[in-house]
């Protein structure tokens, strides 16, 4: 049985869906006011691994994502650009699609802007406002009151007499509570607003979320998901306003994955080690980003430097390496697994288990050692399928090894002749000076049995 760690829990709980063989499943987005930067990168391609592995697994899954497009950041962006909201989110909507499309991230079945669910919003505030669960406050803003809902904590693990007002909690003389949070801010000069009963005003960041997943979901789905650092406030908030609108579970399962570091330090700009996905993506292949974001199991720490980079490039250049040989040009995708084969089960055995990419990759590399030795197309297959079902190996492996390469490849081709030849005819300065050339030129010569093949360095 496939077991998942469950934040709410604090351990590995048997997965079990409300519907047998369907997953509905939440995962909180991007806030659309800049370029997707790393950790963005991580949280999408880890949630894209686990969605793959439930369609492999034979679930029907729904997969929702949410934009946030109304935020104060967004609106501070906007009008330092001088542009409205909805030309600046629509921008970086496309960016952003742009930046995961390269990282073979699947998109969303769903995915709900916030500004199409204001009344859906509203309609769950005036809920709470009904349940005594909020109160509208004399700035005109609506609260949510934090001590009246008797599970707050419970995802988080923090105590409501732990949580000190100006360290994790915003002081606002207008709250009953410093705990409160905000549903719906009312309208400020030169803002975007909607009417609303409670006055002209947009809603706060964590009221999204609850609207759109009940609206879309209903009312307790499967899986709640997202990075480590939206555990507390947002999800906690999120538990709170869905359960006391509701009075039922929330979402069965929450899965977070750890936060991305820049050479073990956190990812700042005022630390000037701030990387967007563009960035890196031009300097790199996108499938070594995915296979670095892989290597490491999705709740762990995560530490991005341009050494682990070029590790895992070289890492990936060796499993590419062991099917170089190999046609796989009429391969099979939708070809059954066995999985009775020890690989395969190894594998599945390492996936089932909170979705252990660590350990699966090391089964990948096992394959490799294997195909290296017996020379095995079955083999070679089997290692392609079982990368496929994580979004890895899904270049051809000539074209992977031979990408980016400054001379063109039939010049390339020409060399290599020119120095067999030499070779031939015994002329190994010749030979060595052309290797040498081609080196400088970033082109690896690999001599096998097979003859000569290349790669870029």
């Amino acid at each position: 049985m496939m077991k998942i760690f469950n934040t709410l829990t604090k351990q590995k709980d048997n997965f079990v869906t409300i519907k047998p063989n369907e997953i509905k499943m939440y995962v909180c987005g991007q806030t659309v006011y800049d370029y997707c930067h790393l950790g963005h990168a991580r949280k999408a391609v880890v949630f894209d691994m686990i969605r793959r592995w439930f369609l492999a697994s034979n679930y029907k899954v729904i997969f929702v994502e949410n934009i946030t497009d109304i935020d104060d950041k967004i609106i501070n962006r906007a009008n330092e650009n001088g542009e409205n909201i909805y030309q600046l989110t629509e921008r970086f909507i496309n960016y952003m699609h742009e930046d995961f499309d390269r990282l073979g991230v699947m998109r969303p079945d769903v995915q709900p802007k916030a500004t199409d669910y204001i009344p859906q919003m509203i309609n769950l505030i005036k809920s709470l406002i009904v349940k005594e669960f909020a109160y509208l406050a004399k700035n005109g803003d609506v609260y949510y009151r934090v001590r009246k809902f008797d599970g707050y904590g419970k995802l988080s693990g923090k105590s409501l007499n732990d949580l000190r007002a100006g360290e994790r909690v915003d002081i606002d003389g207008f709250k009953e509570d410093p705990l409160d949070f905000v549903l719906w801010k009312s309208s400020k000069e030169s803002e975007p607003y909607w009417d609303s009963p409670f006055g002209k005003g947009r809603p706060g960041w964590h009221i999204e979320c609850s609207a759109m997943s009940e609206d879309i979901l209903g009312k307790n789905f499967d899986i709640h998901g997202g990075g480590q650092d939206l555990q507390f406030p947002h999800h906690e908030n999120e538990i709170a306003q869905s359960e006391a609108h509701n009075e039922c579970q929330f979402a069965n399962y929450w899965l977070h994955n750890g936060f991305l570091n820049i050479n073990d330090e956190k990812m700042s700009k005022s630390l000037g080690n701030f990387f967007t996905l563009r960035d890196v993506l031009d300097e790199y292949n996108p499938e070594v980003i995915r296979f670095f974001m892989l290597r490491t199991h999705y709740r762990s720490p995560l530490n991005f430097s341009h050494d682990s980079l070029m590790d895992t490039k070289n890492s990936l250049i060796k499993i590419y390496q062991s099917l170089r040989n190999y046609n796989l040009s009429s391969f099979n995708n939708s070809e059954i697994i066995d999985w009775s084969n020890c690989f395969a089960k190894k594998f599945k055995e390492a996936m089932d288990d909170d979705f252990n990419t660590s350990l699966a990759i090391s089964v990948l590399f096992e394959l490799v050692t294997e195909i290296n030795r017996e020379e095995n197309f079955e083999l070679a297959k089997l290692l392609l399928k079982l990368s496929n079902l994580i979004g890895l190996l899904t270049s051809d492996p000539q074209k992977f090894l031979q990408s980016g390469t400054v001379l063109e490849h039939a010049e390339i081709e020409k060399l290599i002749v020119k120095r067999n030849q030499a070779r031939d005819n015994k002329d190994f300065k010749l030979s060595d000076l052309i290797r040498d050339e081609l080196l400088a030129n970033g082109v690896i010569l690999e001599d096998n049995k097979n003859g000569t093949s290349w790669r870029k360095n």
